[in-house]
């Protein structure tokens, strides 16, 4: 199936996953809000990464303020080399990053489909000029220079200063990692592809500290551990790749960097990225702050700094992509049925409830199941319309089963359950409903 991002766009909207920010004012640009499927997708997401990452021995978690002390970026570097190339349009005003205009289309309606390497030809660009990507705040009562601190471009930073904080409070011994999700905020020049590059976002980073001699044994492990997530939780594993930095593109920092990326509609692109940064980030912290940031091996008495693994994905571009791999087209007597094929563990429901018509007390035995099962899922009551329209919708935003009461309930207290994807029925035990449903669930 040749699938279009534009699909993609308009069942998010329609079925609750994402809105365009803002919208009754005309939207504001790389912007999103999820809806009520929306936020359940991207908690699930963000809940199987966390257990992922923080239920075992070697990893604890964080959550750093957003706002950071203004020298954290100058130490990173952020603050000179966090850039982009940038242009402007002297005739539509559209500004592009000058490094991408070969994939870029004209700003100017007068000139739609038309390429902007065309326009760059005929002079219509300003000379490229640099653009730092990081939002300016103030802190306290006055606007000046001396107040400026920045919403933080990457959430990483706020684990390198508290890594001995961490370390001393949890008793971990190197190797070990910290995890954390939340938000970064970078100032693209271009925002495109739907949640692909966006201005607000979500990160769930995990920074490992462990000796140098052991760098690139654990950038190996992690490597694997990263992609055996996405496909464990439903990924095609054909749609997935490796994409190694090569050596004279890799980040001045780095040692090592490979990208887990995704065949999107529109191209390859990277979820999810993997690198050893060796022990840059520490070095810069410690002469900046003229705090030891060293780490005191109690077994060995040596002092070292740690070299570190880190794996960053977005939680925003990870929604997408399981949005995207999840959706399925096929007809089913002679109809189109449109399905989100979600792991059960990423659906955002787990399982609606219809009473088959609305008489007879079925209403009553459909609620009351519904209610049972909220204490365990997330469930959806429905008596609207025909059962297989309600069926279809439930498709949709990808429950996995749905539990209909009809006139044999009456006699005998069995019900139908559907299941999503094979569509095949079986009649149960209203009351081994929540025991079912647990197993098949996990």
């Amino acid at each position: 199936m040749n699938l279009n991002l534009d699909i993609i766009v308009s069942l998010a909207k329609r079925r609750g996953f994402v809105f365009q920010s803002s919208e009754i004012y005309g939207g504001l640009n790389g912007c999103w809000d999820y809806g009520p499927m929306g936020v359940e997708l991207l908690n699930n997401i963000k809940n199987e990464w966390w257990k992922s990452m923080t239920y075992r021995e070697d990893v604890e978690g964080l959550d750093a303020s957003i706002l950071m002390h203004p020298k954290v970026w100058e130490a990173s570097g952020h603050v000179a080399n966090f850039t982009d190339p940038m242009v402007d349009c002297k005739e539509c005003k559209a500004r592009f990053r000058a490094d991408q205009i070969e994939d870029s289309m004209c700003g100017s309606p007068a000139y739609k489909g038309r390429k902007a390497s065309k326009c760059q030809a005929e002079g219509k660009f300003t000379e490229p000029r640099n653009f730092n990507l990081m939002f300016k705040t103030f802190l306290g009562s006055v606007e000046d220079s001396s107040s400026v601190v920045y919403l933080r471009p990457e959430t990483a930073q706020g684990i390198f200063v508290n890594y001995l904080n961490v370390a001393s409070s949890s008793r971990q011994k190197i190797p070990f990692g910290i995890a954390q999700i939340g938000k970064a905020f970078r100032n693209e020049i271009n925002t495109k592809n739907f949640l692909f590059r966006t201005r607000e976002f979500e990160q769930m980073e995990m920074q490992y500290f462990v000796k140098p001699e052991d760098d690139m044994r654990y950038y190996e492990f992690w490597k694997e551990e990263r992609m055996k997530w996405f496909t464990d939780l439903g990924l095609k594993k054909e749609k997935l790749r490796f994409s190694l930095h090569p050596e004279d593109k890799l980040a001045h920092y780095a040692r090592a960097a490979v990208d887990i990326e995704y065949e999107f509609p529109f191209g390859w692109g990277e979820i999810e990225g993997i690198h050893n940064r060796t022990n840059f980030d520490l070095t810069q912290h410690q002469q900046f702050s003229g705090k030891s940031l060293e780490y005191f091996d109690d077994s060995t008495k040596e002092k070292f700094m740690p070299f570190i693994i880190e794996t960053s994905a977005g939680a925003s571009r990870s929604f997408m992509t399981f949005l995207i791999d999840a959706y399925h087209e096929e007809e089913v007597k002679g109809e189109k049925r449109s399905v989100l094929k979600f792991h059960s563990k990423l659906a955002p429901m787990k399982v609606a409830v219809f009473p088959l018509v609305n008489r007879d007390g079925m209403q009553e035995i459909a609620h009351n199941i519904t209610e049972d099962l909220r204490k365990s899922f997330r469930a959806f009551y429905d008596d609207k319309g025909a059962v297989g329209r309600r069926y279809r919708r439930q498709d949709e935003i990808g429950t996995p089963y749905c539990v209909t009461v009809d006139s044999q309930t009456l006699e005998d207290e069995t019900v139908t359950i559907r299941e999503r994807d094979s569509m095949e029925q079986i009649r149960i035990n209203m009351n081994s409903i929540k025991n079912y449903l647990l197993e098949k669930l996990n």
